[in-house]
């Protein structure tokens, strides 16, 4: 008895296979995308807390970043730098001078 070929199965088995390589493209789902921004965000936090910063300056000089994030970075600094007696480390370059393009997360100057 002759069955015809199961195209239907073959086809779904071809997308699942072409939709797993998805992850090697780089393409970014919404997931990794919110937790990309939630890494950078604790990243910013935990380098305000130790250059010194206020956690409202933190969120001052960067303004797209996500506060809940920054502040969760922010408060694990303070966490370990108060069990391990570090003291914060002034920043020594300028805002203006750290990387082109930034800027525009900066709030503006009041002229000197």
């Amino acid at each position: 008895m002759f069955t015809p070929p199961r195209r239907p199965a073959f086809a779904l088995i071809a997308a699942a296979v072409l939709l797993g390589g998805c992850d090697a493209l780089g393409v970014d789902t919404p997931a990794k995308v919110a937790e990309r921004r939630a890494a950078e965000g604790q990243a910013i936090g935990a380098a305000c807390r130790h250059a010194g910063r206020a956690i409202e300056d933190c969120y001052a000089l960067n303004r797209k970043a996500d506060k809940a994030a920054v502040f969760a970075g922010w408060r694990e600094m303070n966490d370990y730098m108060r069990e391990n007696a570090i003291e914060p480390v002034a920043p020594q370059l300028s805002p203006q001078l750290t990387a082109p393009g930034s800027a525009e997360d900066e709030p503006p100057r009041p002229p000197s």
